[in-house]
């Protein structure tokens, strides 16, 4: 009788364990928004990350995301100021970050990526670009498996992940801010460091909200800040790559006007015409049509600047 009890003991302790097993599908159905956020936050395919993270994690099984939530096998490192675990990996006990959820594992291995310079070209890729994803974070050492690209281009197209490389339809971006998707240079500073940033007291410019952005400040860092998809943020700018702004300018949170608040500017230095249209918090292609002049004019000393063209000079009388 003892034995027949501890056998069903057993059985069933078995059976709780296959029970709490994770399937593929179950992990990409669980992180999947996750990875979702972060492409439109940072620009990494969604595929990738969740190929990855299903690599990585075993699909959510493995006994590093279990006891910390690391999904992406990310390594203390020097520049690593969070709790930490004890993991055997390529050797024993080696040290790895513990994220106090998976967001902030997800959040961590996008900004990783972005802000580190050995994975800069990844990101002058077309995001449809999985395979040149998966050899190109091989070949930058992300990982030492010597099939590790093969790994994640069969998880990809087994799983369909392409299918959450999109971009809509909750984003309303036009063809021009998603080809901006594509060469994002990256500044080798990591996101907590340079500038604190605040946007508790937002400004208004030309009836916008804006934020005067410190010298050294992410762009990336405002974004993640403020809510606002990265590459939404650049084409509210007028900006094609992302980094550190070299010098303090006004950051604008929603999509500039065609026009200005009054009708003319005259500028009081030598500046870019991109400069005018930050400080008037107006398009740069629309103030460069209305004053005839190219997007990257640079404007004398006391040259009168028009805001608003003639048409619209009439419409407002």
């Amino acid at each position: 009788m003892k034995k027949t009890v501890l056998f069903t003991l057993l059985i069933s302790a078995c059976g709780l364990v296959h029970a709490q097993q994770i399937s593929v599908d179950q992990y990409i159905n669980t992180y999947k928004d996750l990875a979702i956020a972060e492409m439109k936050r940072s620009g990494i395919p969604a595929s990738v990350t969740l190929a990855q993270g299903i690599l990585e994690t075993e699909n959510g099984n493995s006994e590093l995301v279990k006891m910390s939530n690391n999904h992406f096998g990310m390594k203390c490192k020097s520049t690593w100021r969070g709790e930490t675990v004890t993991h055997t990996d390529d050797a024993p006990d080696e040290c790895f970050r513990k994220y106090a959820k998976a967001e902030d594992s997800y959040r961590d291995h996008s900004d990783y990526l972005k802000t580190s310079p050995r994975y800069a070209s990844l990101f002058e890729l077309a995001p449809s670009d999985y395979k040149g994803w998966a050899y190109g974070l091989k070949i930058a050492g992300y990982a030492t498996n010597p099939r590790y690209p093969q790994i994640l281009i069969t998880n990809i197209e087994k799983y369909n992940l392409l299918q959450y490389d999109v971009f809509t339809p909750d984003s309303s971006l036009t063809d021009v801010a998603v080809e901006k998707m594509k060469p994002v240079p990256v500044a080798d500073v990591p996101l907590n460091t340079g500038p604190e940033i605040s946007l508790k007291n937002n400004s208004k410019l030309n009836g916008l909200k804006a934020y005067y952005a410190a010298k050294g400040t992410s762009l990336l860092a405002i974004a993640t800040k403020a809510d606002i998809p990265l590459v939404k943020l650049l084409d509210y700018n007028d900006l094609s790559t992302d980094g550190l702004l070299k010098n303090e300018c006004w950051i604008y949170l929603e999509k500039k006007a065609k026009q200005g608040n009054r009708d003319m500017y005259t500028s009081l230095q030598d500046e870019t015409l991109y400069e005018i249209a930050q400080n008037n918090g107006i398009q740069l292609k629309s103030l460069a049509q209305i004053n005839n002049v190219p997007e990257d004019a640079r404007i004398k000393k006391g040259t009168k600047v028009k805001l608003r063209s003639s048409a619209q000079l009439t419409d407002s009388k």
